[in-house]
This record gives C-alpha cells, structure tokens and sequence, in this order.
C-alpha cells in the first residue's frame, strides 16, 4: 500500500481517482474525474454507522466484512480493469480511514499494487481551500450588464480564443438569480462542488496575470465566492455592455425558453418562479399582467416585463459596489462586442503573459 499527498495525485498523469464511499457521499462531493466504487450502499454505511455507535468498533467491523465480502470481487475487479485500460486507481474515502485501507489490502494481497490518498476527501478540500486564494490572478476584468446583454456568451466565446476567463455561472450550475437554474439539471452546485471547479479553472489560468469574470453577486445559487476573488472582483476594470430591450428579450427567449418549452416542467416551474416575486414587485397592476401573460404562455412579454419591473432595476443598484469606472460598449452584435473587448485588453492589459493566447 502506497499512500501519496493531494499534491502528488494533483500531479500525476493517467489517473483515476477512486472513491470507495457510498453513493450519497460522492454526489454530495467528489474529487473532479473520480469514480465511484462504493463499498456500501447509503443504507449499508448507515446501518454500520449505528452498529458503530451503539455496540462499539467490534461489532461494527464484523458487520461491515459480511456486507463487503460478497460484493468484494466486483469491487476489485472494477479498479482492476481501470489498470488494465493503463490508467492508476488511487483510493480515497472520507479521511483516508478504514474503508479505502480494507480495498488497498485486498488489492495488494491479489497481486495490484494499490495507491492511496492520505488524508482523504478531507485532505483534498482543505489543499484546495488553501490553494484557491494564492491561484488568482492579480488582476480582474469585469463584465456589466443588464440581464440579456450577453455576459455568459461573450465568456464562452472569449474562453475558447484562449483568453482566462472564470465562468462563475457554469461552476455554480445557477445563473444567480430567481430564475437561475432554469435548464440545469440540478438546482445549482453545492460550495465543495463549486469549490473544486474553481481550483481547476485556476489551475488552467495559473500563468495569466488577469482573468475576465462576469459581475457576479457574492452568492450564486447555493454557493458563495471566496472572499479573495470577490474582492478582486468588486476593485476590477469593468466593462458595460449595453443592448436594446428587443435584443436582450431574443436572447432569454432563446436561452431559457426555447430549449425548455415544451418540457412537462417548464410552465409550472415558470408560474411558481412568478409566484415567489409578487412581494417583490410594488404595482399589482404589473403583476397581475406578468401573471396572466404567465398563464396563456406569452413568454416573451413575461421576459419583457420581468426585465422592466423586476430585473432592471435590482442590477442598477449593484453597480454602486464597484470602486472604479466603467468602459461601456455596445453589445447588440456580440461579435463586435468581443472585438471591442479584446482591443481594450491590448490596451489595458498590456502585462500579459506573452503564452497567454497559447493554450
């Protein structure tokens, strides 16, 4: 049995993190590319669990050998054809403990050299805490924007040219607002799952000395920046981008609706999103005009009324948190918008990494 540092797994090539917990362990949170080889099931862990706590260690043990052992020649052949496809299993479970040191052994004892992460998941989240801060690039370029204007597209598109970009939406499956998981397959990421998507963003943009962000509250869905980055975020260079209402209803309708409207969910997701906002918005009269365009599924009138009442002016109010001025561009054509955004770079960035562009 080898036991290696999060550092050394982080380092390693042709890996696959291994992780023996149960089921609702790994979907709370997981190391990024691992797999899941439980030796429990979430019923099994529990039961074993409270064995352990009301009879002691003993009993407990002998309870978990009857459990693991039928199913132990599926659990080692599975990390065993891993090898076999030329990549190296390393085991982890909570804190490095009993569960992934019991595999490593059988692994060793049938001739597979086992590696084992010391310290666990527990290990891997406190290194990435730690690592996160010391990550971000110095600089933060921010984008403006009234919701519709093309923030999200313009990132991806900025990302593939190769520029640093950290896209706090995609890392937190939510677009940060009362409609923000509309489309995701989940209703946002928790903090350790948003957590290890940044460090690995970071890691990819280690070598920049910027990255480009889009203007994010502190709070996306069910995670929270850290601390550094928002403040880097809030001292930025910020950018504007402004777009006709006609434009910025084209591409919610296109974003959120036309993908999702024909789903079961959607109409009923949508009415009980517009439920939640009535105490929000002061005129009943636009309200029960949301509500009744809501009802007979003129989703582009929803979108325009939504943005006038509700949207617009709660975005107005979050600019005042910036500390220095803002470059305003047009961003009706997304196209010219990048181009005028990639000239400001040159202009205001010229300290770049000169590998910048090359990824």
């Amino acid at each position: 049995m080898k036991d290696i540092t999060v550092r050394e797994l982080l380092e390693m090539e042709h890996v696959v993190p291994v992780d023996v917990r149960s089921p609702g362990e790994f979907e709370e949170a997981s190391i990024p590319g691992a797999v899941n080889i439980p030796i429990f099931t979430n019923e099994e862990r529990k039961e074993v669990g409270t064995l352990y706590k009301q009879t002691g260690a003993n009993e407990a043990k002998w309870r978990a050998m009857e459990i693991v052992s039928p199913k132990l020649a599926q659990i080692l052949g599975s990390i065993k054809n891993i090898k076999d496809e030329g990549k190296q299993p390393v085991l982890y479970c909570w804190r490095g403990g009993m569960r992934s040191a019991s595999i490593a052994s059988f692994l060793d004892l049938a001739g597979i050299e086992s590696v084992r992460i010391s310290g666990g998941y527990r290990a891997y989240r406190q290194y990435i805490l730690e690592q996160i801060p010391m990550l971000i690039p110095k600089q933060a370029l921010v984008l403006h924007g009234m919701t519709g204007t093309g923030k999200t597209e313009i990132l991806v598109q900025l990302q593939k040219k190769g520029y640093p970009v950290i896209d706090l939406e995609g890392m937190a499956a939510h677009r940060g607002s009362l409609f923000g998981a509309v489309g995701f397959a989940i209703d946002g990421n928790n903090q350790k799952t948003f957590d290890s998507l940044l460090f690995e963003s970071l890691q990819k943009i280690k070598r920049f000395s910027y990255f480009i962000i889009e203007a994010e509250s502190k709070r996306i869905g069910r995670a929270g920046q850290p601390d550094e980055l928002y403040e880097k975020k809030i001292n930025g260079l910020n950018i504007y981008l402004h777009a006709s209402i006609e434009t910025r209803v084209m591409r919610i309708y296109n974003e959120y609706v036309k993908p999702n409207e024909n789903e079961p969910w959607f109409h009923d997701t949508i009415l009980e999103k517009v439920g939640l906002i009535k105490k929000r918005l002061k005129d009943d009269e636009v309200y029960n005009t949301l509500l009744e365009n809501t009802k007979n599924k003129q989703y582009r009138e929803v979108i325009r009324l939504l943005l006038q009442y509700y949207y617009d002016p709660r975005y107005q109010f979050k600019q005042h948190e910036y500390t220095n001025d803002f470059t305003e561009i047009q961003a009706d054509h997304l196209e010219r918008a990048i181009d005028e955004i990639e000239k400001y770079i040159e202009q205001y960035l010229p300290k770049m990494e000169e590998t910048a562009l090359e990824m």
